[in-house]
C-alpha cells in the first residue's frame, strides 16, 4: 500500500475529535498529547493521524490495526488480575518516534514507507464481543501511542465498563491534563514506558524528559492504577545514573508504583548493539531496590534473572506471585493481602467472580484470533 493511499485511508476513517480547542485564524490546538500541536487547516499535528480540516480537528476512528490476545502479564501489568487474559487493539501513529520501537509497523506508519499495517473497519461492540469470546477481562488500548487516538479508545472502554471488563492503556506518558481528565473515568489500568533519565536522548525519540516525569505524576495522582516499564538499551539508557534516576524518580511519588526493567533485543533501526544481557537487568533490578522500591521486576528473560519474575510480601518477604515469563504458576494472595501477615499489597487484584479465570501457567501463551472481525 503507497503511502498517499495509506493517508487517504486514514483520513477516510477519522471523526471529530474532542480533546482540542479553537484558536484564532481558523487553528486548532490538540490537547491529546505533550506536545500540544497548534494545527493549522489543511495540516496535521506531530503523531500525523490528528489533523484540521476546516477548523474541525478530526482524528483516527472505527478502524484497528491490530489486535491481538494476550495474557495480561505481556503489557506488562503484575499487579492487575494476574494470570488473565487482556484483548490488545492498536491503531496507527505515535508522537515520538523511537528508533527501537518494537511496533514500529504500527506506530511509524505515516513516517517510514516501509512502515504500516492492514487497517480494518471496527467498532467499539465488536472489539468488546470478541474480548468477551476469547475470555478477556480487560481491553487494551495499545500498540501505537493511545494517548492520539485517546477518543476512540475511550469508546472502547465505554462499551467495555457496560460489559463488565476492565480497561488499560500502555502509553509512552506523554499526555496532558485533558487527555488525563477524559481517560480517569473510564480507564482501570495505565503502563507508562518511561524510556530513560537523560533529556538529550528523549528529544532523539521526539519527545522531553520533563513531559514524561509529569505525565507520570499526573497517572498517580488520578488513582488510575499506574506500572512504569523501562527497555534497558545498551549505550542509551543502561548507565547506573539514568537507572538510579528513574528509580529515584519513581519512588518518590510512591514505593508502591511497580517498576518492571526489560530487556532490548535488536529492532528497527537499533541494529547496531546487542541483546540486553540479564547482568544489566539484575543490576537496574538491584538499584530500584536501593532505591526504596518495593516491587521491581525484571522481565521477559525468563529463568535468567533470578526471582525478579515473582511478587514477595515487602513486609514479611512471603512469595506473593511466581511467574515464568508471561505465565503465572502460583497465586496466594488473599483478598488483596499476603496471606502470611495479612499485610495489604497494593494492586487491582481478583474479585470473587474473576477467580475461575485463572489457569495458571496455560495463561502464558499469546492466542492469534484469525479472521476476528
Amino acid at each position: 500500500m503507497a503511502r498517499s493511499r495509506l493517508q487517504e485511508i486514514l483520513e477516510a476513517h477519522a471523526a471529530p475529535m474532542g480533546l482540542g480547542t479553537a484558536e484564532p485564524g481558523g487553528k486548532m490546538r490538540c490537547v491529546a498529547c505533550g506536545h500540544r500541536c497548534l494545527i493549522p487547516a489543511g495540516h496535521a499535528g506531530v503523531c500525523k493521524v490528528r489533523f484540521n480540516r476546516g477548523g474541525t480537528l478530526l482524528g483516527p476512528w472505527g478502524y484497528v490495526a491490530g489486535v491481538q490476545d494476550d495474557p495480561i502479564e505481556k503489557k506488562p501489568f503484575y499487579h492487575a488480575l494476574p494470570g488473565t487474559r487482556a484483548l490488545s487493539f492498536g491503531m496507527l501513529g505515535c508522537d515520538f518516534h523511537c528508533g527501537y520501537c518494537q511496533n514500529w509497523v504500527t506506530s511509524q506508519a505515516l513516517r517510514d514507507e516501509v512502515a504500516g499495517a492492514p487497517v480494518r473497519e471496527t467498532t467499539p461492540a465488536a472489539l468488546v464481543a470478541l474480548a468477551r469470546k476469547s475470555g478477556a477481562l480487560t481491553v487494551t488500548s495499545t500498540y501505537n501511542e493511545p494517548l492520539i487516538t485517546a477518543e476512540w479508545g475511550v469508546a472502547v472502554f465505554q462499551e467495555a465498563r457496560a460489559q463488565g471488563l476492565r480497561t488499560a492503556f500502555v502509553s509512552n506518558g506523554n499526555n496532558t491534563d485533558e487527555a488525563i481528565a477524559h481517560l480517569k473515568p473510564w480507564c482501570d489500568f495505565y503502563k507508562v514506558d518511561l524510556k530513560g533519565f537523560d533529556d538529550a536522548n528523549y528529544r532523539k525519540l521526539g519527545g522531553t524528559l520533563q513531559s514524561v516525569l509529569d505525565g507520570i505524576e499526573r497517572v498517580y495522582r488520578a488513582g488510575i492504577w499506574l506500572e512504569v516499564l523501562t527497555l534497558v538499551v545498551p549505550g542509551f539508557n543502561d548507565d547506573e545514573r539514568q537507572l538510579g534516576g528513574i528509580a529515584g524518580f519513581l519512588a518518590e511519588i510512591s514505593r508502591d508504583i511497580p517498576w518492571h526493567v526489560t530487556a532490548f533485543h535488536p529492532d528497527y533501526k537499533f541494529n547496531d548493539r546487542d541483546a540486553t544481557p540479564p547482568q544489566s537487568l539484575l543490576m537496574a533490578a538491584e538499584i530500584g531496590k536501593g532505591a526504596g522500591l518495593r516491587y521491581v521486576y525484571a522481565g521477559n528473560l525468563p529463568g535468567k534473572v533470578s526471582t525478579h519474575e515473582n511478587t514477595y510480601c515487602p513486609h514479611c518477604e512471603a512469595l506473593l506471585v511466581e511467574r515464568r515469563g508471561f505465565a503465572l504458576r502460583r497465586h496466594l494472595l488473599r483478598d488483596g493481602t499476603c496471606p502470611q501477615c495479612r499485610a495489604p499489597i497494593p494492586g487491582r487484584w481478583h474479585e470473587a467472580e474473576t477467580l475461575p479465570y485463572l489457569r495458571l501457567a496455560e495463561h502464558a501463551s499469546v492466542r492469534g484470533l484469525g479472521p476476528w472481525l
